[in-house]
Order: C-alpha cells, then sequence, then structure tokens
C-alpha cells in the first residue's frame, strides 16, 4: 500500500459530453485531494460494451426539450457486443453531429468536439474529456489496457474479448463456454477457446477488487449505484465516500473547465 493518498473513482466512457454525475466524482476527488493530499486516479473502465452508456442527454437551448445523442456503429455485432474502448465510429459521424450540436451547445465546445480524431469510442469521449480540462492534474488507468489486465489478480466472474463475426466481443465466462447476452433470456453460446489475461475483464460484481489489486487507492469516491453492491467490508483498508450531490445528474456536462 502506498504510503501517500491514492484517491480514485471509476466510470465507463459516459457520453459525447460527460454526465454530470462524473463531473461531481471528479470535483469530489479534487475537495479531497486538497484536504489530505495525495494522487487522483480516474479508472476508465472502457472494457464495458453496453452502448447505452454513452447516451449522452442535452436539451435545446431554445425550448429546452431533452434530447439523446450517441455514436452510431458500424454493424450489429460492433454495437451489441464489442468493448467500448473498441466501438469503431464510421467516418461521417462526426460531421453530421457537428451540425446537430448548435442546437445544444456553444461554438466553443463545438470546436473542441471538432478537433478530436480518435476512431474508437473509448478514447473519443477520453479525449474530449481532456479537452474540456477536466482530467488535469489526474492520472487515467483504462481497463482496456492489456498492462493493466496483466497486473491484475485473478478474478472468478469476468468477461473475455473474443474474435467473432470479424469483431472483438465482450464475452461472459460461463462454465465451459462464452455467453453473449441477446437480450431477456436469449443468449449467444460460444464455444470453449483459450485466452490470456490480457484478454480479460471483469464484471460488476468482481470489478473493485479487481481494479484495487492494481491502483491499491486508500480512498474511493462511490457513486450512487456503487452505494448499492459494493462490498465494503472486503476492503477495510480503503476510506469509500460519497460523491457529492449535483443537479441534473444524469444530463451531459457541457462547461469548459478554466
Amino acid at each position: 500500500m502506498s504510503l501517500k493518498p491514492i484517491i480514485c473513482f471509476g466510470q465507463q466512457p459516459c457520453g459525447i459530453f460527460p454526465k454530470r454525475f462524473l463531473v461531481a466524482k471528479m470535483r469530489t476527488a479534487r475537495r479531497l485531494q486538497a484536504e489530505i493530499g495525495g494522487e487522483i486516479v480516474f479508472f476508465y473502465h472502457d472494457s464495458d460494451h453496453d452502448p447505452r452508456e454513452t447516451r449522452t442527454l442535452l436539451r435545446h437551448r431554445k425550448t429546452g426539450e431533452p434530447a439523446q445523442l450517441n455514436f452510431t456503429f458500424e454493424n450489429r455485432w460492433q454495437r451489441k457486443f464489442s468493448p467500448l474502448a473498441q466501438k469503431r465510429i464510421p467516418g461521417d459521424w462526426q460531421e453530421r453531429m457537428v451540425r446537430t450540436l448548435p442546437n445544444y451547445v456553444e461554438h466553443p465546445l463545438i470546436r473542441l468536439f471538432e478537433e478530436v480524431r480518435e476512431k474508437q469510442v473509448g478514447s473519443f469521449c477520453l479525449e474530449m474529456y481532456g479537452r474540456m480540462n477536466l482530467l488535469h492534474g489526474m492520472r487515467v488507468a483504462a481497463s482496456s489496457d492489456p498492462g493493466f489486465r496483466n497486473a491484475a489478480a485473478p478474478v472468478e466472474d469476468f468477461f473475455v474479448d473474443l474474435p467473432y463475426e470479424g469483431e472483438t466481443v465482450r464475452a461472459r465466462f460461463h462454465g465451459n463456454e462464452f455467453l453473449l447476452h441477446e437480450g431477456g433470456q436469449e443468449f449467444l453460446h460460444l464455444p470453449m477457446t483459450a485466452f490470456g489475461k490480457d484478454q480479460i475483464s471483469p464484471t460488476r460484481d468482481s470489478r473493485f477488487a479487481w481494479m484495487q489489486s492494481v491502483i491499491g487507492c486508500t480512498h474511493y469516491i462511490a457513486g450512487a449505484s456503487e452505494q448499492d453492491y459494493l462490498s465494503r467490508g472486503n476492503f477495510p483498508e480503503v476510506t469509500f465516500v460519497h460523491r457529492e450531490a449535483i443537479e441534473d445528474p444524469h444530463e451531459a456536462y457541457i462547461q469548459i473547465e478554466n
């Protein structure tokens, strides 16, 4: 365990512009750092595959009506099953979005959006958050990073990145097979094949232990949903801190930080 505080929070890529609850986690981490010192680590869970994570809720600048914007994807397999770090963005998506955004955000933010050159969803979101000056002074640790995966302790419940139908899909390890969840009680069953640690990412319930085995945080900023399932008693070395309150937490944060 480090002698200095390591203040950590985690989040999937959560929108073209970050959701306000992510900014609340960042603010809580910075406030805590001002009080106790140490380092801030953003555990960026870009191994998640759910395309709903990047839905971006914006309000029309004149009418206030809400709109959900999101990335588009090249095919069904990629949209449903590829990790966010590997979902590719079609070439015309950014140009079309630039024509839409003036209804919802001001031009300085649109100019930053136009400058992003990343072609995968996870890296696009991260660069956008950085251009908004939200990541200054933080260390980002990505769950898709092979180095992070190889350093992580084994967990019993996990996903494996596998080739399927010309794409990389994130399949749940289950006994002697892999599962792709089609919805409801429907699953695609993939046969067992050899895999390595650099293909593994955790499930929701194994994620904190997997992350902590590498980061070794002393303080963790817990989001509202995390508070319901984190087994805090399993991590006596960690002080869990609730993120600060913020209005409209699931809407997009559209301010550029100074």
